[in-house]
C-alpha cells in the first residue's frame, strides 16, 4: 500500500529568503513550495518520507513533526524521514543568521515585521498533516524502480589550481583551473507507484545529485523540480505528483566552467527541469517492477564532534556578524563569522557531539533508500552506493536535519568554501557511510 500527499508549505510574501550570505526579502511566488509525503505500509510495517521545497528543515522541526505525526498515523518516529530538497528559494527560518536579523529586527523595531507567521510550529503542523494525508490516500500499488544515467548536468564545483590550492567556483574559463577536485555522481534514481487496479502511474520519486540553485532572486520557488513535475505530467496527466530528493551533493552544482554560456535564472532552471524529466522518461522502460516487495526500515544515530572555537573566535564572530552582506568583510570571513556563531547554537542545543541520523528503508531486496543529515559530499554517497548489497540504492541528503556541509576527511585538507562553513569536524562524514552500510546490510540478510 502507498499514499502521496502535498501541502502548499509557501510562507507569506515579505519572509526572509535564505540561500546566501546577506538580508533578501522575498517579493513574490514563483511558484508555490510544496511538502510531499510519501506513505508506505506492509502487514504491520509502516513508513514515511517527506519532501520539502526548502533548503533545509531544522532538528527541531522534524522532531516536533514526528510527535504529531505519530499521534495521527501511529507511525514510528524512527521511520518518518524528513528531506529538504535544498531549493535556494525558499525561506530563512532557522541558523544563526536568522536568529541574527530577527534580534536585530526586534531590537529596533520592538518586532520582527518579516516574520508575520511563525513558520516552524506552521511547518511541523503542515507536515504532520501532510504525513496523515499521504496515509488516508493509501492503495494498494505496484513498485517500479531503476536508475539512469544524466551526464551535462552536474559538475564537481571544487577545483585544483596552479598554485595548488583548491578552490570552489573558480570562475568559468579560468586559465588557471588544473582539474576538479573530485567526481559527480550521474546516476538518476527512480522510484515509480502504479495503481495496481489500472497500472496506470501515480508519482514517482527521483533522486539526483545536483545543487538546487539555479534560479536567484527574489520571489519563491522549487528551482528545477517544478519543472520536472511539469514535463511529467505532461506525459502522465495533471494529477500525476513527482517527487523529488537531492542526492549527495554537497560538492555539485550546475555551473560548466569550460563554456562562457550564461547558466543563472529562469531559462537554465527550465532546461534543467525538462532534460532531468527526459531522462525519466527515457528511462521508464528499464525499470524493474518489485517482484516481492518487502518494506523494511532501519535507524541509527551517530555522533561527531562539533568543531571548537575559542573565546576570542566567538567574539570576533559575534561583532562581525553585522557586516555580513556588506563590503566590509570579505566573503569568506563572513562564511566564517557565520559557521562559529551556527555552532555555537547547535552546542548550546546538543553540546560538543553532534546527533546525526541515519535512516534506510528497503522496497524491495534490490532497491533500498538512505537517508543522511546534511550538505553531504558526492564521494560519500558514491562511497555508500559501492558497498551497498542492493543493486537500486537511492543516497538522500540534508534529511531530519540541516547540519551545514558534510565534507571528507580529504577536502577537509585542501580547505575552501565548503570546509570553512562545516560545523562537524573531519571524519563526520565518513562515519555517516559506515553507519549507513551497516543498516544496509542488516536490511539485506
Amino acid at each position: 500500500m502507498s499514499g502521496v500527499a502535498v501541502a502548499d508549505i509557501t510562507p507569506p510574501v515579505g519572509y526572509r529568503m535564505c540561500g546566501y550570505f546577506y538580508e533578501r526579502l522575498s517579493t513574490g511566488v514563483h511558484d508555490p513550495l510544496y511538502a510531499k509525503a510519501i506513505y508506505l505500509q506492509q502487514a504491520r510495517e509502516q513508513a514515511a518520507l517527506v519532501f520539502c521545497d526548502l533548503i533545509g528543515v531544522p532538528q527541531s522541526v522534524t522532531d516536533r513533526t514526528r510527535v504529531i505525526a505519530g499521534g495521527k498515523t501511529g507511525i514510528p518516529a524512527t521511520n518518518i524521514l524528513i528531506a529538504a530538497t535544498h531549493s535556494h528559494t525558499g525561506p530563512l527560518y532557522f541558523d544563526a543568521l536568522r536568529t541574527f536579523l530577527h534580534e536585530r529586527a526586534v531590537a529596533q523595531n520592538g518586532r520582527d515585521q518579516q516574520e508575520a507567521v511563525d513558520y516552524p510550529s506552521v511547518l511541523s503542523e503542515k507536515l504532520a498533516g501532510v504525513i496523515a494525508a499521504a496515509k488516508n490516500a493509501a492503495q494498494p500499488v505496484e513498485l517500479e524502480a531503476g536508475v539512469a544515467k544524466q551526464t551535462g548536468l552536474s559538475f564537481n564545483r571544487r577545483y585544483h589550481m596552479k598554485d595548488g590550492t583548491v578552490v570552489f567556483n573558480p570562475g568559468k574559463m579560468n586559465p588557471n583551473i588544473v582539474r576538479p577536485a573530485g567526481p559527480i555522481d550521474p546516476e538518476v534514481g527512480i522510484v515509480q507507484f502504479r495503481d495496481a487496479k489500472s497500472r496506470q502511474p501515480r508519482s514517482s520519486l527521483t533522486v539526483f545529485a545536483l545543487h538546487l540553485d539555479t534560479m536567484g532572486g527574489t520571489e519563491y520557488g522549487a528551482d528545477y523540480p517544478f519543472y520536472l513535475e511539469r514535463s511529467l505530467r505532461e506525459k502522465f496527466g495533471g494529477n500525476f505528483i513527482s517527487v523529488f530528493g537531492a542526492g549527495t551533493c554537497g560538492d555539485i552544482n550546475h555551473i560548466d566552467v569550460s563554456t562562457n554560456r550564461l547558466q543563472k535564472g529562469g531559462e537554465e532552471t527550465l532546461r534543467i527541469g525538462n532534460t532531468l524529466a527526459e531522462t525519466v522518461l527515457q528511462a521508464r522502460r528499464g525499470l524493474e517492477p518489485a517482484g516481492k516487495p518487502s518494506l523494511g526500515v532501519r535507524y541509527a544515530k551517530v555522533f561527531a564532534p562539533l568543531q571548537e572555537f575559542s573565546e576570542e573566535q566567538i567574539a570576533q564572530a559575534r561583532e562581525r556578524l553585522p557586516l555580513i552582506g556588506t563590503k566590509g568583510l570579505s566573503f569568506i570571513d563572513q562564511v566564517q563569522a557565520y559557521k562559529v556563531m551556527d555552532a555555537q547554537e547547535m552546542r548550546t542545543r546538543s553540546g560538543p557531539m553532534l546527533p546525526m541520523e541515519v535512516e534506510v528503508f528497503r522496497l524491495d531486496n534490490d532497491t533500498a533508500i538512505v537517508g543522511l543529515p546534511g550538505e553531504v559530499f558526492v564521494e560519500l554517497g558514491l562511497a555508500i552506493k559501492q558497498a551497498s548489497p542492493f543493486r537500486n540504492t537511492l543516497v538522500i541528503e540534508l534529511c531530519n536535519n540541516d547540519i551545514s556541509y558534510v565534507p571528507t576527511k580529504k577536502a577537509f585538507s585542501e580547505g575552501s568554501y565548503e570546509v570553512v562553513n562545516s560545523r562537524v569536524q573531519s571524519g563526520g562524514g565518513e562515519r555517516l557511510v559506515e553507519a549507513a552500510v551497516k543498516l544496509l546490510n542488516e536490511l539485506k540478510h
